[in-house]
């Protein structure tokens, strides 16, 4: 039964990895991807770190109802996987008559199967929402050759830290490391169908192997085996938990020359107190004596975080003090969001709420001085050479423009010559002309 399939995605790069691998499984399974419009089979791969993401969850399924409602013979099959159907459960069947799988992240494996059972079977639902103890392989092999020129691997699941504002650890378990031998293996097939940058995930990759799946491998080592594939242009790896940074890990970014100068290095807050209470295991002294020690290492680094606004008992001195860290530490790019309360998570049940306006205000003068140094940082890449994997041609102009990514990870938009001949995977010698928000333009270097 040849069935039409719209995979949406929220959240982070792990969900979108995870969903590019349920593409590929239903395609090997006959079924063919298509619009929303057109699709039988809706599958919402869902975010719950914040409250926004899941509300869209709801509002998704009720679109899919009226679809549903206006098509009534096309028998329409929603699926919801991921953190949100992990925390909500089967309470998410009451919201839609269509909805009739729930998988979590370590049901993913067992999707493919259970869609094709539900669409054999009109009157059955089908819950996923176990943890395995061990990380199930999903086939990896699976279509690997069907990549773009920037490859996604995961490397581990879940998360054991608990810091007091996360969900992570609830909906997606303990931490789980896949095999050495695995990863490697999904590497060279991604490489030998295009992949010229892989880019290795995990919530804490740091911490990787350091469970009781690991195969003895640190992750350090683990980057120095895949640097060392054939064909292979540039690696990278988010996230890193400040507090299980080894100097190992450091010292990768002066040895490795494949491994980008860009990393994502959460600081969450700038007061210690704050810190404390999210029981995140660092001080900002810590903090950035470790920027100081990656930006010796590696002079060019870019770092990029991510900033809470408004944990609870935030007081202005402490919001202060994550400014002043934000200034200290340079970084090129943040990531910054209002605190709201996760259930179940320990934060949740603290007192000293702060209000929703002082809260927004605090993060609009955080996020104004970010825009700027972000500009500041960009314009200051003028006239330099940088080498730019490219990703596509443009849309408006598709003979002559293209984009592409260089090192630090900022998006390049760039001329070329029909006559040069490029073609997407290429990395080519670029000189950057001028910066944009928060893009950069460029021309091919003589």
């Amino acid at each position: 039964m040849r069935k039409r399939f719209h995979i949406l995605t929220f959240g982070c790069q792990m969900n979108a990895n995870d969903s590019a691998w349920l593409a590929r499984a239903l395609t090997d399974r006959g079924h063919v991807p298509s619009s929303r419009e057109e699709a039988d089979v809706h599958i919402l791969n869902t975010c719950s770190v914040r409250a926004k993401p899941e509300d869209k969850v709801y509002t998704e399924l009720g679109r899919i109802s009226l679809l549903a409602q206006k098509s009534p013979e096309r028998k329409i099959l929603a699926c919801v996987g991921g953190c949100v159907a992990q925390q909500c459960g089967e309470r998410l069947f009451a919201r839609s008559r269509e909805l009739r799988l729930l998988f979590g992240t370590d049901g993913l494996a067992a999707a493919p199967e259970a869609i094709d059972l539900l669409l054999s079977d009109p009157q059955r639902k089908i819950t996923l929402l176990d943890f395995n103890e061990t990380f199930a392989e999903q086939g990896h092999k699976l279509k690997a050759a069907a990549t773009g020129p920037a490859a996604l691997v995961s490397i581990m699941r879940g998360c054991d830290n608990f810091c007091a504002y996360c969900i992570v650890p609830l909906v997606r378990g303990r931490q789980k490391s896949r095999g050495s031998e695995d990863i490697l293996a999904e590497c060279r097939a991604l490489i030998a169908g295009g992949a010229r940058e892989i880019t290795l995930l995990g919530q804490n990759v740091n911490s990787f192997g350091q469970d009781s799946l690991g195969d003895g491998s640190s992750f350090s080592t683990l980057l120095y085996r895949v640097a060392e594939l054939p064909g292979l242009a540039r690696l990278r790896f988010m996230t890193s938990h400040p507090k299980d940074m080894a100097p190992a890990l450091v010292q990768a970014f002066a040895q490795i020359p494949l491994l980008a100068p860009r990393l994502h290095l959460p600081l969450q807050s700038g007061s210690d107190r704050v810190l404390r209470a999210m029981g995140r295991g660092y001080t900002r002294a810590e903090y950035i004596a470790l920027v100081c020690a990656l930006r010796q290492a590696r002079p060019d680094i870019h770092i990029s975080t991510d900033i809470i606004v408004g944990f609870p008992g935030e007081n202005e001195q402490d919001f202060e003090d994550t400014l002043d860290a934000m200034q200290e530490a340079d970084f090129c790019a943040s990531f910054s969001f209002v605190y709201s309360d996760r259930p179940g998570t320990k934060a949740a049940t603290m007192p000293d709420k702060i209000p929703p306006a002082l809260a927004l205000e605090r993060l609009s003068r955080l996020q104004v001085w970010q825009n700027h140094n972000s500009a500041r940082i960009l314009e200051a890449m003028r006239g330099q050479s940088a080498h730019v994997l490219l990703e596509g041609p443009s849309l408006k102009n598709p003979a002559s423009s293209w984009s592409g990514r260089e090192a630090h990870d900022f998006a390049v938009n760039l001329y070329i010559p029909p006559a040069h001949g490029a073609t997407t995977g290429d990395m080519l010698k670029v000189r950057i002309t001028g910066s944009g928000k928060p893009t950069l333009k460029g021309e091919l270097a003589e």
